[in-house]
C-alpha cells in the first residue's frame, strides 16, 4: 500500500534507492538507439496521489492519440535524463521544474518506435499546477489515481501487432481512459520497483 501524500516523497526515494534497474520493453530485444526520458509525476493530492498524463496529439507520426507521460528525446544540451524529462514537461504541459521533486530513476524501457526511455519518478506540488498543453504535441493533460495505475492486478496482457511485430502488451482501463503499451509497461516497472503486489492477467 502506498503512503499518504505527505509521506510519499521519502517513501519513493527509499524504495527506488534500493531497487536494481532492469531494461524492459514490449520487445526488449529490439535494437534501439535514440535516448529519451519521461516524467512519471505523482501529484501530491490530499485525497490521494495521482499521476500526471497526457493524450498525444492526433497528428503526430508516432503513437498519435495514445496516453503517455510528458517527455521526449534527450537533446545534446540536456545535462542528463532528468534535465531532459523536466525540459520536455515544461515544453509540453507548462510544468515548472522548481515545483518537481525527483525521487529516482527506473531502468530503461525499449519502445517499438526505437527509443530507449528512462522514466524519471518525481513528486509534484498540486498548488503549482496551472498547466497548458502545447497543441503541437499534446491534445489534453489530465490525472489518474496512482492507487489504480500502480496496482498490477488491474492490468491485462493482450495480443497486439505493431510495425509488423506481434506480441503481448499491457493494458489498464481507468476512469474511462485506456492506458497501454510503453506507458502501461513503465507504470508496471514502477510498481515492481516499489514492491507493490499483484500480477497482470493474460487475455487470449
Amino acid at each position: 500500500m502506498m503512503p499518504p501524500a505527505s509521506a510519499l516523497l521519502p517513501w519513493l526515494q527509499d524504495r527506488l534507492a534500493g531497487h536494481v534497474p532492469a531494461r524492459r520493453g514490449d520487445h526488449p530485444d529490439l535494437y534501439v538507439h535514440k535516448a529519451a526520458a519521461v516524467l512519471i509525476g505523482l501529484v501530491l493530492r490530499a485525497e490521494g496521489p495521482t499521476i500526471l498524463l497526457t493524450e498525444r496529439a492526433a497528428h503526430l507520426p508516432h503513437h498519435a492519440g495514445q496516453i503517455s507521460f510528458p517527455g521526449g528525446r534527450v537533446e545534446a544540451d540536456d545535462a542528463d535524463v532528468i534535465a531532459a524529462a523536466l525540459r520536455e514537461s515544461w515544453e509540453e504541459v507548462g510544468l515548472p521544474a522548481q515545483h518537481v521533486q525527483v525521487a529516482g530513476l527506473l531502468g530503461r524501457y525499449a519502445t517499438v518506435s526505437g527509443y530507449d526511455v528512462t522514466p524519471v519518478v518525481a513528486c509534484i506540488d498540486p498548488h503549482a499546477l496551472q498547466l497548458r498543453a502545447d497543441p503541437a504535441e499534446v491534445a489534453a493533460v489530465f490525472e489518474l489515481p496512482a492507487a489504480a495505475l500502480l496496482d498490477p492486478a488491474r492490468y491485462e496482457r493482450r495480443w497486439v501487432e505493431r510495425r509488423g511485430m506481434r506480441g503481448r502488451s499491457h493494458f489498464i482501463e481507468c476512469e474511462g481512459k485506456t492506458v497501454w503499451g510503453a506507458t502501461a509497461g513503465m507504470l508496471l516497472m514502477l510498481a515492481a520497483a516499489l514492491g507493490l503486489p499483484g500480477e497482470p492477467r493474460d487475455i487470449d
